[in-house]
Formats: structure tokens, C-alpha cells, sequence
């Protein structure tokens, strides 16, 4: 497996790359410096020249744009590992780790507090198939994109909603989940961000709220003391650890789909 990373991550490569040898494999590991994809030389030509040397091709990338021209020309699977669009390897951990604590993802309530990102985009896709009750609460202005939430709730499946109040979202969930204000690529917002984001904190007043059987979520890293407090994170009701691990639980299973095995 070739692994494509023009954006750096622990999680995302250590798990691929271990994930992968327990199945037998062996990956590689390409950094932002190794190929330059896109700059030093064309997607399309990448895509096919590492089809012919490889099984099968996870990237993470900034431009979504990139891993549909490396589906698009590769002729063998590709896996995305993340874009700025959308994070579907970490939906489905995210996805395994509820049905392994609350019991199942139906019905479900989860929340996410935060900027309308990847992984909120991710999250209405998964909301389009399965269903359960997905809430968004994010200021005024950072909401997902809109044609990705009009597509999920066109999809009927769901109960989806979008708010600007995350003390009245969180009543009744059963995740709540955070992610960072500021993403990879975004660091000199950051500044801002905090100022636009005051009140979105998850911190214990609003777990509180949530209710005792709250289940809190992180995708990680996490910046303590932001998004979320140090002790949110570390409560008994926090279970980022065993969602960070079923990232390549998840993605093993996806990897062996990808191969038809």
C-alpha cells in the first residue's frame, strides 16, 4: 500500500501502517516532501504510475479535489485518508466506537459542538444511510456546507438539525462531540477563531447538561483547554482513547473491502 501524506498525522499513519501489516501487508509511507503531488509532478500521473508498483493507495490530502483525480486514474483502490472536505475513515471509527458503548448508532443522538467542518460533512454522510439524530451547533458563520446538509436531509433517512446553540443541542444526547476550532491550514485564524468560538467550549457545565449517560467524543488531537477541558477529556465518560484505536479496526475492515477479501 502506498500511503500518500501531504498532510502529516499520527493517527492516520500509524494506524494504516500497523493496521496493514496485521493483514499481512506492507506500506509505505510518502510525505509531503517524497512526492510533492500535484507541484514536482500531475496527480494523474502519480495515481498511475503508483497503481503499477502497489495494491492499493490511501492518501491524505488538503484538496479533495486530489483524491477524486487519484480514484479517478488509479487503477487499483483508493482509500481517503482525509481531505479538507470530508474525514470518511474517521466516521467509521467513530461509528464502531458508539455501537460499542451506547449499543448502536440507530436512534442515537449525537452532537457535534464545534466548527462545521470535514468531519461534520462526514457525519451527514453517514446520517444519509443510517439513521439517527445528528445536531451541528456552530456560530453563526461556520456552518457546514450547505449543499452537503441539504443533501442529507433531502436524503429522509436522518433527523438532522443545524443550531447556533450548543447548551440547548446537547439536552438528551448521547455523544457529545468535539473537534478543533482551527484545522491544519487554518493556524492563523486561530487567533480569531477563539474569539468567535467562546461558548462552544465543551467543557463539564455543558456535559452536565448533556446528561449522565453522555458519552464524550474527540477525533484528536485535541487542544485541552480550547474545545474541550483537560477534564472533560479525562472523565469516565470520555472514550476518545478506544475511538482513536478503532481507527484501524475500522480502516483494516475497509482496507480488506477495498481488496474484495
Amino acid at each position: 500500500m502506498a500511503m500518500i501524506f501531504a498532510k502529516p498525522s499520527m493517527r492516520t499513519r500509524v494506524s494504516f501502517e500497523t493496521g496493514f501489516y496485521l493483514l499481512g501487508g506492507h506500506a509505505l509511507y510518502l510525505g509531503p516532501d517524497d512526492i510533492q503531488m500535484g507541484k514536482r509532478e500531475e496527480t494523474r500521473d502519480v495515481a498511475r504510475v503508483l497503481s503499477r508498483y502497489n495494491d492499493i493507495i490511501m492518501a491524505r490530502v488538503f484538496a479533495h479535489q486530489d483524491i477524486l483525480d487519484l480514484a479517478k486514474y488509479a487503477t487499483v483502490p483508493v482509500i481517503n485518508g482525509l481531505t479538507d472536505f470530508n474525514h470518511p475513515c474517521q466516521i467509521m471509527a467513530d461509528a464502531l466506537t458508539i455501537i460499542e458503548h451506547v449499543g448502536q448508532l440507530e436512534g442515537t443522538k449525537v452532537v457535534y459542538v464545534g466548527d462545521g467542518n470535514n468531519i461534520v460533512h462526514s457525519w451527514l454522510a453517514l446520517a444519509s444511510v443510517v439513521p439517527f439524530h445528528f445536531v451541528c451547533a456552530c456560530p453563526r458563520g461556520f456552518e457546514p456546507d450547505a449543499r452537503t446538509a441539504k443533501r442529507a436531509i433531502k436524503a429522509g433517512v436522518s433527523k438532522i438539525e443545524i443550531t447556533n446553540d450548543p447548551k440547548e443541542a446537547v439536552k438528551g444526547a448521547d455523544v457529545v462531540y468535539s473537534d478543533v476550532w482551527a484545522s491544519m491550514g487554518q493556524k492563523e485564524e486561530a487567533e480569531y477563531r477563539r474569539k468567535v468560538f467562546q461558548g462552544f467550549q465543551v467543557d463539564e457545565e455543558l456535559m452536565k447538561l448533556a446528561g449522565p449517560k453522555a458519552y464524550f467524543m474527540h477525533c484528536l488531537p485535541a487542544e485541552r483547554g480550547i474545545e474541550v477541558t483537560d477534564g472533560v477529556i479525562e472523565a469516565p465518560n470520555s472514550i476518545v482513547f478506544p475511538q482513536a484505536e478503532n481507527r484501524m479496526h475500522a480502516q483494516n475492515a475497509i482496507m480488506l473491502h477495498a481488496l474484495g477479501l
